[in-house]
């Protein structure tokens, strides 16, 4: 428990931290024992007998400090919405989903939602509505896959979708169909986002939104992240978000990517950068609004990743933003001195997304830029390398990679390529910046569960679960770094916030073990007791 000391009568305008393991994450000096706050930054880094005089004392007993977290690879709305969802990432069979479903429907009001549900989980790996028909039949069922890539339905929501077999794939997305032309219950791609997810706007109240975010802020808190990166971000998440920075409710930093869909028509495509644009220019409440967001393939784990060499069972995905329509975009963004994230699983995908920041560059020229490709979760050898000399991020998420996960991801590829997923010691090899995060809620949003998998290449879904490609872990201390220094620098803020250092922002957490000391496996029971962001303690698990 910490312990703070304030002279009565005296106004607190700088706060001595001790007795604590400060982890700095600095490149010179990477531990210190004290520090000192004043006006939200950090004075004083060092040894506590030479902390200049301060007029707090708060004491840490002995525990570790981390910079803060930064989840560089976020959806914040939908992190909300899907902590009041029906949880199915655990259910490992048809007949427990089910099951779930049932129980859930006493509370259902008109609608049921649920997330994260495993392909593997359904044998085959083929769900249909007759399935969920079978537990819930009576309202509209949504249930978005763990990758949120696709959304599986029952028959009800269909009716409600108004998907029929005369309803047309959209662009860059599948209406799953049986030899008779029906639509089964699958929607992949822009066929969930077009259907399932407008349909869930449509219909959520800004006072659902507002709750949904006052979850995320919540839950970030309690986990030591001090700031996020929205990466799909759109009217109404910058609504929300303006709403809850009017009301005092938003300590964290917020940056966002705005999401720009392939309309197929090179002029609606660039009326979406222009707003994105116009966003970056004028100061949003709540929200920097960076860059702009695309996602050019789907997941390894539907067989919709855009791969160089087909699938394990011959199949293979197109890209969803081809070459002719995604160059136009990506060069009028860099022109525009925005940054570009590109969802690239595949390697076909992120070999285009570096393709299209190359044409860029060579249209626009010498400029400042720092773009970054998402998830790289099979990349082609040389990728790291080429990133690097284009000084692009590679923004990746260990716990995409967590062994619990992982069977169903090895067995669409089937072959060699397995043996180089997530390779995020091939990133630092090759000098490129790593930026870690979680793409909440694709996976669990705890920071510190983050870091066992990143630290271990074992399971904090399944600790039982045997590591896969243990070779790949990284030093907690690596790992703990790109989560916070190099993820505050994947948006442009390294020199003024994601390290424990004079000058910078005085953001940090508290834990309740030394991982350090203790091993990367304490990290599993580990808890967050303190969260500060500019020197306001945002959370305290004493209160």
């Amino acid at each position: 428990m910490t312990r703070t000391e304030r002279p009565e009568g005296v106004e607190v305008t700088r706060t001595l931290y001790r007795n604590a393991r400060f982890f700095t994450a600095a490149d010179d000096a990477q531990w210190a024992e004290a520090v000192v706050v004043e006006d939200g930054t950090f004075v004083f880094v060092g040894a506590e007998a030479d902390a200049p005089a301060s007029d707090a004392v708060v004491d840490l007993d002995g525990r570790a400090v981390v910079p803060g977290f930064t989840d560089a690879h976020t959806h914040l709305l939908m992190m909300g919405s899907a902590l009041g969802q029906v949880g199915l990432t655990d259910a490992r069979t048809l007949e427990e989903i089910q099951e779930r479903l049932r129980a859930a429907r006493a509370q259902a009001d008109g609608e049921l939602y649920g997330r994260g549900w495993l392909f593997d989980a359904i044998e085959g790996g083929q769900p249909t509505a007759a399935m969920i028909d079978a537990a819930v039949s009576d309202i509209p069922v949504f249930l978005d896959a763990n990758d949120y890539h696709s959304c599986w339905v029952n028959s009800a929501a269909l009716a409600r979708l108004g998907i029929s077999r005369d309803t047309p794939d959209p662009i860059g997305g599948r209406i799953e169909r049986d030899a008779a032309g029906d639509a089964t219950g699958m929607l992949y791609e822009t066929a969930a986002q077009q259907f399932a997810w407008t349909h869930r706007d449509a219909t959520t109240t800004d006072a659902q939104r507002d709750a949904d975010v006052e979850r995320v802020v919540a839950a970030y808190l309690e986990s030591g992240v001090t700031g996020a990166v929205d990466m799909a971000f759109d009217e109404l998440g910058l609504a929300a978000l303006g709403r809850a920075a009017a009301r005092g409710a938003l300590p964290l930093r917020i940056d966002a990517h705005w999401f720009v869909a392939n309309t197929g028509d090179d002029a609606a495509n660039l009326a979406q950068v222009a707003r994105a644009a116009e966003l970056d220019a004028a100061p949003q409440a709540g929200v920097r609004v960076r860059g702009i967001k695309l996602v050019l393939d789907g997941t390894i784990d539907a067989c919709t990743a855009a791969m160089k060499n087909p699938y394990a069972d011959g199949s293979n995905a197109d890209a969803i933003w081809p070459a002719e329509r995604l160059f136009p975009v990506v060069a009028a963004a860099d022109a525009a001195g925005l940054q570009i994230a590109m969802h690239a699983i595949g390697d076909a995908a992120s070999t285009l997304a570096l393709d299209a920041i190359e044409h860029a560059v060579a249209q626009n020229g010498d400029r400042p830029r720092r773009h970054r490709i998402e998830h790289l979760e099979y990349a082609a050898p040389g990728t790291a390398e080429r990133m690097a000399r284009l000084g692009v991020t590679a923004s990746m998420q260990p716990v995409h990679a967590d062994p619990a996960i992982f069977a169903n991801w090895a067995a669409q590829l089937g072959d060699d390529r397995v043996d180089r997923a997530f390779a995020w010691p091939e990133y630092e090899d090759a000098g490129a910046l790593l930026a870690f995060s979680t793409d909440a809620p694709t996976a669990p949003h705890e920071a510190l569960a983050n870091m066992y998998v990143a630290a271990t290449r074992a399971s904090a879904l399944d600790p039982s679960a045997p590591a896969v490609h243990p070779q790949f872990a990284l030093p907690l201390e690596r790992a703990i770094a790109h989560a916070t220094r190099d993820a505050a620098a994947s948006v442009g803020d390294g020199a003024w916030r994601g390290t424990i250092a004079v000058g910078q922002a005085a953001d940090f957490a508290v834990l309740d073990v030394d991982p350090f000391a203790d091993g990367a496996a304490s990290l599993l029971e580990a808890h967050v007791v303190l969260t500060v962001i500019a020197g306001e303690e945002e959370y305290s698990a004493a209160e």
